[in-house]
């Protein structure tokens, strides 16, 4: 059931992406602030509190509609499950974003190129040369991959007996460490370590499955020495791996409101330029042809077993 649940909204994500912005998206986020203003009083308690009223109501809810679901029929619980994942993954638009930013800077359309990354990622990229737009444009890609994607994939399968509900789990989580991020003294610190925790292990998954689609021996010698350095530990290992796997250095200074951001240098080998997102993108979609590869196995040995 599992299996087929992810075979058919990767298919249906594929054929028909969503877009941004979108809808549910920004209601979730509305109810976010919501809850932050009435309960950011700068302390960890508070946030954790705020973490609980954010993120059980959807959990309990997508659980609740599962079980219904299929207690009337399994086919209707199965229609459920992809339709939960379908809302939760979001690779393509981001892939289809990054393939959109190298055709303008193989174009040499810079300033279309900054005003795309910035629309996606947010934040001032009007200072942004051609290497610094390829390379954030990359990290970007691989670090939303794992987010959008992969992680999603893993708790959902590994929560099968509940539906959706890992899938669920892992995006609420991502998206509640996100946006509370820079709250007022220790608000956000919970969010932040409920992301870490169940962060910790689909993020090392997602950076093997870079090394096994790309240079293994490079991926995770990168891996090993370099994540560590960034400020996401996280993403940066996703990052470096991804990195490694490609035979590219990302990381490195960029300009952001004319003052030089210094940031840790991730990977080895050359400076990418706008094939190397392409590269990318191919490298992600190898990745998810991997675990997909994985999971007809297991479905084929529980047939045969």
């Amino acid at each position: 059931m599992a299996f087929f649940s992810v075979l058919t909204a990767v298919a249906l994500e594929h054929l028909r992406p969503l877009h941004q912005p979108l809808p549910h998206y920004q209601q979730y986020a509305r109810f976010t602030r919501w809850i932050e203003v009435r309960f950011n009083a700068g302390e960890y308690s508070h946030g954790a509190i705020a973490w609980g009223l954010a993120a059980l109501p959807v959990l309990l809810g997508v659980g609740l509609v599962f079980m219904l679901l299929d207690s009337v029929h399994p086919l209707l619980g199965w229609v459920w499950n992809v339709a939960v994942l379908y809302l939760t993954l979001g690779f393509k638009y981001y892939s289809d974003d990054a393939e959109a930013i190298a055709r303008l800077l193989r174009a040499g359309d810079l300033d279309g190129a900054r005003a795309h990354l910035a629309e996606w990622r947010g934040g001032d990229t009007s200072q942004f040369d051609a290497d610094a737009l390829t390379r954030v444009t990359i990290e970007q890609v691989m670090a939303g991959s794992h987010r959008q994607m992969f992680g999603v994939l893993f708790w959902f399968v590994l929560l099968i007996p509940l539906g959706p509900v890992g899938a669920a789990l892992f995006r609420v989580t991502s998206i509640l460490s996100r946006r509370w991020a820079g709250s007022r003294g220790d608000f956000g610190a919970f969010a932040q370590r409920a992301f870490h925790a169940i962060n910790w292990l689909p993020a090392r998954l997602t950076a093997l499955t870079y090394a096994v689609a790309g240079n293994f021996e490079d991926a995770t010698y990168c891996w090993r020495t370099q994540a560590e350095s960034w400020t996401e530990v996280e993403d940066g290992v996703v990052i470096a791996a991804g990195a490694g796997a490609m035979g590219v250095k990302l990381g490195q200074s960029i300009t952001v409101g004319g003052i030089s951001v210094w940031r840790p240098e991730l990977g080895s080998g050359q400076l990418p330029d706008a094939d190397c997102i392409d590269s990318a993108v191919s490298m992600i979609w190898r990745g998810l042809v991997i675990w997909l590869v994985v999971g007809l196995l297991f479905v084929v040995a529980s047939w045969i077993a």
